[in-house]
């Protein structure tokens, strides 16, 4: 590990004229209690925002982000500031993570919440309770194939005896602070001075991914801290001097990358393309400099190692993932096509969104500043060209290249099924951001203390807001009144009572056909397996046909060759419209102008199907089974 590195982490980095011990002491209570004192009020703020949202009161807006910016802004500066020594600056590093991960622990923490959550944490528990890895799950049908985070917090669970929930928010909140310990650690291997590499950890903290996404029970949380820590160790395998060092670091690396890709397959491509970035900018800049061959084959070492493990545990492992992520990019850009030709194929940004117009405003001046400062961090970067080390300038040519990919994934936002792909890339994107970017930060802050000093607070506390409102709806990150089609307040007592009476008299791993929203509490609470329906197995055929229409003999021959046993039925489908538009998933046939995607007696024909025995009946989820046997047999009686 290089000084510097040593230095963010340990302490042991000298930051220019050493303070007297008074002053350093002083300066450390006065930080102390700031942050103190900032971190209580800001979690009190936050505290009241998810009270006035639960209540419906209106004002959580404004208290929520109150309560984020009066500790995140005394934290940045504390962190930025010259005189502020290395411990110091770690312990505030450490502190902002902690104090960042509140919002998420405050939003659920006693179980799961957001969609993949449910996912997630059924398969934890699953692997407690059975010991088996590698099995399918019926939420998210890929997340099996990635065990990682699953056997991580089950294992936690086991030797602990805490709860699946619980260890899970330790495992989090563990990665949460070395995420930003890691993008710190990163930047440190390129600038010797530890204030850049405090302003990188700040500069990523702003991403739409960071307050909610990455802090959720879900594999990219765990999966991005691995792959900054094998991209430091990367760097630190291509800038060791001697063999037995680029050996022991690079040998770190591929032991992260192996990690990585057994966690999360989107991260494992990341991982791969970045590692080709650097080597490819490693290339570049040695046909200038010699003395980066042995750096550029070490580069490209790592990236085709890299790449055969994602490619061989992909074809080997998990041959599904193909076949889920490419219908994303795909749709994406055949919507993306119909917008740019004038079509329809396009969404409406903050359409009927209840977030406030400031909010809004913030989430569209996000991007430009993030060109500024990209385009800043170029212009220094080429200004510096002869008088940087190498390697230094090989490898924040590559963090440039990436996050100028930023943008094109911003272009994406505006079509429904690209949506949902840029949020999740802008995680990686922003990685490239934040490191070439910082010491544009610092070198603004050292010329014009006097100015820029407020003028890059105040940009950060715009980009903060602006980002997460762009990256994560209001009904995710604010609690609220049940609403039907939320995937956040699917939670209901009535549905949690449904699947608690099948798991408790049927028992566990019942196949059933199910909505999305019923789907998330039986596939997770209620220990079953739902399917919601897709291309290949059209199963919200069964809702669609209207009374009196024969069941397509091919969804029929489906359900009973796959030995389906029970199919929920929520009566609400037909009297409201979800609260995201969907019903059982992004590609359903099923229209959504703003109302009900189903009559009564569509869903009422049920109790009349001779093949179908109601077994449960609340006030709006019906359960029925099926008994294949009558297949044929007419029907009796009228809709009831």
């Amino acid at each position: 590990m290089s000084a510097t590195t040593a230095g963010i982490l340990t302490g042991r980095q000298n930051d220019g004229p050493a303070a007297s011990p008074r002053r350093a002491r002083a300066e450390a209570v006065a930080c102390a209690v700031t942050l103190t004192v900032a971190g209580s009020a800001g979690a009190a703020a936050l505290v009241v925002a998810y009270r006035l949202a639960e209540w419906g009161s209106g004002g959580e807006f404004a208290w929520f982000w109150t309560g984020m910016l009066v500790f995140t802004l005394p934290a940045v500066f504390w962190a930025v500031r010259r005189s502020s020594g290395a411990r110091l600056r770690l312990a505030v590093l450490i502190g902002y993570a902690c104090f960042t991960y509140l919002p998420k622990l405050l939003r659920n923490p006693a179980g799961p919440l957001f969609h993949d959550e449910y996912a997630h944490w059924g398969q934890s528990h699953d692997i407690l309770l059975d010991g088996r890895l590698f099995e399918q799950n019926p939420i998210v049908r890929v997340i099996g194939d990635y065990p990682g985070l699953h056997a991580t917090v089950a294992s936690l669970a086991s030797l602990t005896g805490l709860g699946v929930w619980h260890a899970a928010l330790l495992v989090l909140l563990v990665a949460h602070v070395l995420l930003v310990l890691g993008v710190a650690a990163l930047t440190a291997q390129l600038w010797p001075d530890p204030r850049v590499a405090a302003a990188a950890a700040c500069a990523y903290s702003l991403n739409s991914s960071f307050l909610f996404f990455d802090t959720q029970l879900g594999y990219e949380s765990l999966a991005i801290t691995i792959l900054v820590w094998a991209l430091t160790a990367a760097v630190r395998a291509v800038r060791a001097g001697d063999i037995p060092s680029r050996l022991g670091w690079s040998g770190l690396t591929l032991l992260l990358a192996v990690t990585v890709t057994a966690t999360h397959h989107l991260t494992a491509i990341w991982l791969t393309g970045v590692l080709g970035l650097l080597a490819l900018s490693l290339s570049l800049h040695c046909l200038a400099d010699r003395s980066l061959i042995a750096a550029t084959r070490t580069g490209w070492a790592l990236t085709s190692v890299t790449a055969s493990v994602v490619a061989v545990w992909m074809s080997a492992v998990s041959p599904r993932t193909d076949d889920y992520l490419d219908p994303y990019l795909g749709r994406a850009l055949t919507q993306f096509g119909g917008v740019a030709g004038g079509g329809q194929s396009g969404r409406t940004l903050f359409s009927q969104s209840v977030a406030p117009w400031w909010e809004q405003d913030a989430a569209f001046a996000a991007p430009g500043f993030a060109l500024l400062a990209l385009a800043g961090a170029a212009v220094l970067w080429w200004r510096s060209r002869h008088v940087a080390e190498p390697l230094t300038r090989a490898a924040v040519a590559a963090m440039l290249l990436l996050g100028l990919l930023y943008f094109p994934a911003t272009l994406l936002i505006l079509t429904p099924s690209g949506a949902e792909g840029a949020r999740r890339s802008w995680a990686f994107s922003y990685l490239g951001l934040a490191v070439a970017a910082a010491p544009l930060i610092v070198a603004l802050v050292d010329r014009f203390h006097r100015t820029a000093g407020p003028a890059l607070l105040a940009s950060c506390a715009v980009v903060l807001v602006g980002n997460t409102a762009a990256g994560m709806n209001p009904s995710y990150r604010f609690p609220g009144p049940p609403v039907f089609g939320s995937d956040t307040r699917a939670s209901t007592p009535e549905v949690l009572a449904a699947a608690n009476w099948l798991r408790t008299t049927q028992g566990r791993g019942a196949r059933l056909v199910a909505d999305r929203y019923t789907g998330l509490i039986f596939g997770s609470y209620g220990e079953q397996e739902p399917a919601t329906g897709s291309v290949t197995f059209p199963a919200y055929d069964l809702y669609r046909i209207p009374p009196g229409r024969p069941v397509p003999a091919a969804v029929l021959e489906q359900l009973r060759s796959w030995r389906f046993e029970y199919l929920v039925v929520d009566r609400r489908m037909a009297e409201q419209v979800p609260d995201i538009k969907i019903y059982f998933e992004t590609n359903e046939p099923i229209p959504h102008d703003g109302k009900p995607g189903f009559t009564r007696a569509q869903l009422a024909k049920f109790d009349t199907l001779p093949w179908l025995i109601k077994v449960y009946d609340g006030p709006h989820v019906a359960i029925y089974r099926f008994d294949f046997a009558r297949l044929g047999k007419r029907a009796h009686g009228g809709i009831r």
